[in-house]
């Protein structure tokens, strides 16, 4: 009786405990499933949406990529804004925290971004896009506004939890983020984010004066701005180019000085340094060329372009189709290719007629001018023997934590902010105020108000090359190469942009005497003669952020626009590795098909290296395992291949010999990163055994040679290799150093294990290295072989079919961490593989796995 009672007990209590136990695990399951996926959007169906004036069809090929088909321009703009947000709205709030120095209304009260925030409102980009908003063109305009509207469709009558995973997130940590309209300001803050982003040489400045001062002139040059190897390797524009054809009257001086009367009274704000949201690098740069049809299998224009940009989570691009096929008689557009999640149009890619490509020209478009302030009111300056006053902006900075705001106050010169205002005590994390000892104003291009939406507009629709050029007069900043081709066969280059003209005695290296018009910007290279190539006999064109021009084109600008002026574009071009290998493999491949562009844009060879080795082949080494290792590595075919064992060794002896050549001669505080900076000084030393750079500066009393050095690097190399691999090199690979991590801002450095995993991909095996054409940047400084820098999308275009075109960006389209398209590109982008640019309708219709079709609210 006993017995069945306990049975009958048992029966009861168990399922209960089971249920007790359980339900909790189910509950947070199902909250975590539901917090996790109600933010992916509908891609199939139909949607009635307020704003569209006609239907719209939305077909997603199987990695998400959008083609939208529109009756009228509106509604293409429109459904592009609302598209971009559904899959990246997100990377949308970030980016317009960012662009508006509002970061920490995101992430809470944090020491290390508030002086990003305080440095991104004295810069005053946000107050720059307001203005550009007032000038900007009415076509571009109703672009900007149509595609606000179609971002506000969607988000605005959603709540944050439906929008992105981030903001659930967040609450749970008691920011509470509210969602503000998207604004076409918002988009146009965003263009200078990127100019910044395409690295300003602020750095270079500040560790110029420094470094003259600590260790010479000469010394520094030669690390700093080794002279570039001309005749060694390709400029873009090479000697048969040259002269440029002018189809402009020649500008004189007195022009020029009084163009920049007006244009500096635009200029009313500028930049500095901000290392923790954009790290500005020599990195960062891109490759693209274009052949004529006389160099390719099917007689007709390829061209190619891999940007190349700080690696993040989801990808810096967003691939779309945007299809206007208009009911009534009008000219249908199509245009295919890569914009950013914030912007309207097609910023690289090709339309019916017409295909481009863009690298960064990196031209010095900024100067630093030493103020002197009137000591008896600190908003007042000299100018001229005279007092200025001063523009003053008050910013109030709030917290998404609920703390305190922070309220400071932004001094402004004619010739832009004061940058080094209002920094914060090393000890107390106190804001200091107006700094009247040695205040900083900086002078930039990308703070005038600009013309770019109306470039990109003009561009998109262009059909040929003059059309093409003119679209460009209006690409002010950031100054970009431009590749292009067309359907009649045509090829060519162009450097747009405004490229300031400076006093002969300004080089725009150093801080300048900011009290005279003596340095003050004499105007700007009229587009007309800014570097342009149409059909070269050669056949080809090569931009990997090299010189763009020889000497020989400032002396023609001279003749042109007047003697005794700097015409000078930059002194900090990349030094051309990545060039000469393209242009070695474009002569050596030809005739060219898809195939054989796919293989340049994957090649891993380091040339660096290849200077490097007969200089360690001399090397004697009195123990004979160094001499066996030293005499493989020289077997090494110099491709830095996932799995080549070589490469782990090289770049090991790469990261020593920076360190024992440079980092002991050189302040703590200046970043030496190991790039193709540092790459041509170091073979320019090479060839100078006893150079001061080779003495070891830590030494007493002995004087280092360079074979001294070498030989120590190269022991240090193989033991740190060992360290990191094992001592059986059969196993050693390079992709087990080299690794791409994907990581999403901000809680992907949340410093929260748990979270991280949720929204960060990696790490994964990477090919390439620092400026190989498969360019994987890392830094010689950063403890580890982790990628920077990346090939952010690869674009093949075929101009005898544009349906055989060919590209694939490096995560997925969409950014919820829990979308199929996430991260799906992932392994075809690190193995250099690629998918089908959809290009006819036919091409889309067939590939389609969603369809979502936008009505107009009744």
């Amino acid at each position: 009786m006993k017995k069945s009672r306990s049975k009958r007990i048992i029966k009861i209590v168990v399922p209960i405990i089971v249920v007790v136990l359980i339900f909790p695990v189910v509950l947070g399951y199902g909250w975590f499933y539901n917090m996790t996926r109600s933010p992916l959007p509908q891609h199939n169906g139909e949607l009635q949406v307020a704003g569209l004036q006609d239907t719209v069809e939305i077909l997603r090929d199987e990695l998400g990529v959008p083609h939208i088909y529109a009756k009228n321009m509106h509604d293409l703009f429109f459904a592009q804004g609302y598209t971009q947000a559904q899959d990246r709205w997100w990377q949308m709030e970030f980016w317009r925290h960012i662009g508006n120095g509002r970061i920490e209304e995101l992430v809470g009260k944090k020491d290390a971004l508030l002086g990003t925030d305080i440095f991104i409102r004295t810069l005053g980009w946000k107050r720059v896009a307001e203005k550009e908003v007032k000038i900007c063109d009415e076509e571009s305009l109703s672009r900007l506004q149509a595609f606000a509207d179609g971002v506000n469709a969607y988000i605005l009558n959603r709540e944050p939890s439906k929008l992105a995973l981030e903001y659930s997130i967040f609450k749970l940590t008691g920011i509470d983020i509210k969602i503000e309209p998207w604004t076409p300001v918002d988009t146009l803050v965003f263009a200078k984010m990127m100019a910044w982003d395409l690295g300003p040489n602020t750095n270079s400045e500040e560790d110029r004066a420094t470094l003259y001062e600590l260790i010479g002139q000469e010394m520094t040059d030669q690390w700093l701005t080794p002279p570039w190897p001309f005749g060694k390797r390709p400029t873009i524009v090479q000697p048969e180019d040259l002269p440029i054809a002018s189809t402009t009257e020649s500008i004189q001086v007195k022009d020029i000085n009084e163009s920049i009367n007006v244009d500096a009274l635009l200029t009313e704000n500028s930049l500095f340094s901000m290392n923790l949201v954009f790290e500005p690098s020599r990195g960062i740069g891109s490759n693209n060329w274009v052949v004529s049809g006389k160099m390719t299998k099917s007689g007709m224009p390829l061209l190619a372009n891999d940007p190349h940009l700080g690696i993040q989570m989801p990808s810096i691009w967003y691939e779309i189709g945007l299809h206007y096929h208009p009911t009534s008689g009008e000219s249908p557009l199509d245009i295919v290719g890569y914009t950013f999640a914030v912007t309207p149009g097609i910023i690289i890619g090709h339309n019916n007629f017409i295909a481009w490509g863009v690298t960064n020209v990196g031209p010095d478009v900024f100067d630093l001018y030493r103020i002197r302030v009137n000591p008896n009111n600190p908003l007042q300056y000299e100018w001229n023997g005279q007092l200025r006053d001063m523009t003053v902006y008050k910013e109030v900075i709030y917290f998404g934590d609920g703390k305190e705001p922070v309220t400071i106050q932004i001094r402004e010169t004619h010739l832009g902010p004061i940058i080094n205002d209002n920094k914060r005590d090393k000890e107390t994390g106190e804001i200091l105020g107006f700094n009247n000892k040695d205040p900083l104003a900086l002078c930039w291009t990308a703070l005038e108000p600009s013309t770019l939406m109306q470039s990109v507009t003009k561009l998109n629709k262009a059909t040929n090359w003059d059309e093409f050029r003119n679209a460009l007069q209006y690409w002010d900043v950031p100054s970009q190469n431009f590749v292009y081709a067309d359907v009649k066969g045509n090829i060519g280059y162009q450097t747009p942009g405004r490229i300031p003209v400076r006093a002969k005695n300004h080089s725009g290296l150093i801080p300048a005497p900011g009290w005279t018009d003596e340095f003050e910007w004499k105007g700007f290279i009229p587009f007309d003669d800014l570097p342009c190539i149409f059909n070269p006999e050669r056949g080809y064109i090569v931009t990997a952020n090299q010189a763009v021009v020889l000497m020989e084109y400032y002396d023609q600008l001279a003749e042109r626009l007047g003697e005794g002026l700097n015409y000078i574009i930059s002194r900090e071009w990349n030094y051309g590795y990545r060039a000469q290998r393209i242009s070695e493999m474009l002569k050596e491949k030809s005739p060219h098909t898809i195939a054989t562009f796919q293989a340049i844009q994957g090649d891993n060879k380091l040339l660096s290296a290849e200077e490097m080795m007969p200089y360690l082949a001399s090397l004697k080494f009195d123990n004979a395992d160094l001499t066996e290792i030293r005499d493989w590595l020289l077997e090494w075919d110099y491709q830095c291949g996932m799995d080549s064992p070589q490469a782990a060794l090289y770049t090991e002896f790469w990261i020593s010999l920076v360190n024992n050549l440079f980092c002991d001669q050189l302040p703590e505080d200046v970043a030496v990163r190991g790039e193709d900076r540092e790459m041509w000084a170091a073979f320019l030393l090479l060839e100078k055994p006893n150079n001061a750079w080779w003495d070891d500066a830590t030494t007493n009393g002995v004087i280092e040679t360079r074979d001294d050095i070498m030989a120590r690097c190269f022991s240090e190399a193989y033991a740190n290799t060992i360290a990191a691999l094992g001592k059986n090199r059969d196993k050693w690979k390079w992709g087990n150093l080299h690794t791409s991590t994907f990581v999403s801002n901000p809680l992907g450095q949340s410093g929260i294990g748990l979270i991280e995993n949720m929204v960060n991909r990696g790490p994964f095996p990477t090919s390439g290295s620092t400026d190989t054409v498969n360019n994987t940047v890392w830094y010689t400084n950063a403890g580890s072989f982790a990628v920077q820098w990346v090939p952010s999308m690869r674009m093949i275009v075929d101009l005898g079919d544009f349906s055989k075109s060919v590209t694939i960006h490096t995560t997925g389209q969409s950014g919820h961490p829990y979308s199929n398209h996430y991260a799906d590109m992932v392994d075809l982008w690190r193995n250099i593989k690629y998918k089908p640019m959809l290009w006819t309708q036919e091409q889309v219709e067939n590939a389609a796995v969603d369809k979502l079709i936008l009505k107009p609210s009744k």
